[in-house]
């Protein structure tokens, strides 16, 4: 064998990913939230980079008003002199103002303050007031113990608790309670109408209540079944959280749909959200710049820049219509949902839309995670389009369907005698559905739904 350093050309074929590419796919890949972050410091970095902008911005007030048609306002008003006729005004119309729409609303704390400020109470009350008001969590319950606050103050742990028995009687009713027991009884304390042994339940069964062993409550407390039933039901009634009746800004999340399907007139159309994806321009003045071409290094600087802010547009674009074409394609292939609801829906594959619109599966995969879409039927993450399904003798059908009809019938059922899995099993397989208990039971906890022991009512 000849071993030697000769020169040869060879042919070879493999994928590179180039930064460009790597880039591309990075874009494919981020929510809307992550999107418009990444434009915000590309923007930053990229002074050639500029938001799409219907609205003309004017740095000199005189360039906006030369632009402006001048207004012969004489002519105009001149054709205004017939006063013969008024339009009546509606002095019933309501008038309204951006002063009703209030954005600040206020939190658990600042009501609470409230009403302690206008208590009166000593100046020492008054600061272990605040204190266990600031330890009180958004659900209404005090995190600190009554000793603990006792020693920062250096008082007497029972000056304490006189305080915390005065915020426990403000609103909403059951706040500054420590456990669950202690706000349950604070909201029962002034219902005259509840029944005697409604105390003695939360004080020793609250456990049983949870797994409806009410047999075992009336057996204990010799009651009637009737009765224990009663006193659950009154008891569910009240508040476990207290504080959640104060809405909290910080913990609201809103979703922004990457897109929406509208049905018109019987057609559905897919319209592409331009804020989740928004639309970028090269700016003028750059532009301008880099054709007059006068400094080679700033001509050099601005190519480069250039070519990268055409990049980001092009794969923004490319973003936009994977987007469209795998909601489209979801749209062919779960028509039935978008008309009968989720038991209408099919089982799909990411493969199965890959296929449809000639990508890599790995594209579509990105192509929906975290993306949401806006349809007459609710909003959704694209996800949820795709799932297993199980053989019927009528065709495929999707778990997430079979889910629905679990719940339709758990909804349905007779509350006194409730389906048991093997139950739900049997009626499903008569319907042509063949799934077993276990696989009942698995949807069923899916679906946050109790067993059958725990929803019977008595």
């Amino acid at each position: 064998m000849k071993l030697g350093y000769d020169l040869a050309l060879e042919q070879v074929q493999k994928l590179v990913m180039t930064p460009e590419l790597r880039q591309a796919i990075q874009l494919l890949q981020f929510t809307s939230q992550e999107l418009n972050e990444y434009l915000e410091k590309q923007i930053e970095e990229n002074p050639l980079l500029e938001l799409e902008n219907s609205t003309k911005d004017y740095e000199n007030i005189d360039d906006y008003v030369d632009e402006k048609e001048e207004i012969d306002w004489k002519e105009y008003i001149g054709k205004d002199d017939d006063v013969s006729y008024r339009p009546q005004v509606d002095k019933n119309a309501k008038e309204y103002s951006f002063d009703n729409f209030i954005s600040y609303s206020p939190s658990l704390k600042d009501e609470l303050f409230f009403q302690l400020n206008v208590l009166e109470i000593s100046k020492e009350e008054r600061k272990i007031g605040e204190i266990l008001i600031e330890n009180i969590d958004e659900n209404g319950y005090l995190m600190a113990s009554v000793e603990q606050v006792a020693k920062d103050f250096r008082v007497n742990p029972k000056k304490v608790e006189n305080v915390l028995s005065i915020i426990q009687g403000f609103e909403p009713t059951g706040v500054g309670a420590r456990n669950l027991k202690e706000c349950l009884l604070l909201q029962i304390r002034k219902d005259k109408n509840k029944s005697p042994k409604v105390e003695i339940i939360i004080n020793h069964y609250l456990e049983d209540i949870a797994y409806n062993r009410l047999s075992k409550i009336a057996k204990e407390l010799d009651m009637d079944i009737d009765e224990v039933q009663e006193a659950c039901d009154y008891i569910k009634t009240l508040e476990p959280k207290p504080g959640r009746c104060f809405s909290s800004e910080e913990q609201v999340k809103y979703i922004t749909p990457d897109a929406t399907i509208e049905c018109i007139d019987g057609e559905y159309i897919i319209i592409l959200n331009d804020v989740t994806g928004p639309r970028l321009n090269i700016n003028n003045f750059y532009k301008e710049l880099l054709q007059k071409g006068k400094d080679a290094k700033a001509t050099e600087y601005l190519t480069k820049k250039l070519n990268s802010a055409m990049w980001i547009i092009k794969s923004i674009e490319q973003r936009r219509m994977t987007i469209y074409k795998v909601i489209e394609s979801i749209l062919k292939f779960q028509k039935d949902f978008f008309e009968i609801g989720e038991k209408g829906l099919k089982p799909l594959t990411l493969s199965e839309v890959a296929e449809d619109i000639e990508m890599h599966e790995s594209t579509v995969s990105r192509a929906t995670n975290g993306k949401y879409v806006q349809t007459p039927k609710g909003l959704y993450e694209l996800k949820f389009f795709f799932s297993s399904g199980f053989a019927t003798d009528g065709g495929e059908i999707s778990s997430i369907s079979i889910k629905s009809i679990i719940k339709d019938l758990i909804e349905r059922e007779n509350p006194k005698k409730p389906y048991s899995d093997q139950k739900i099993s049997d009626i499903l397989k008569a319907k042509g559905i063949n799934i077993s208990r276990r696989t009942v039971a698995k949807y069923r906890d899916e679906l946050e739904i109790p067993s059958s022991t725990v929803r019977r009512r008595y």
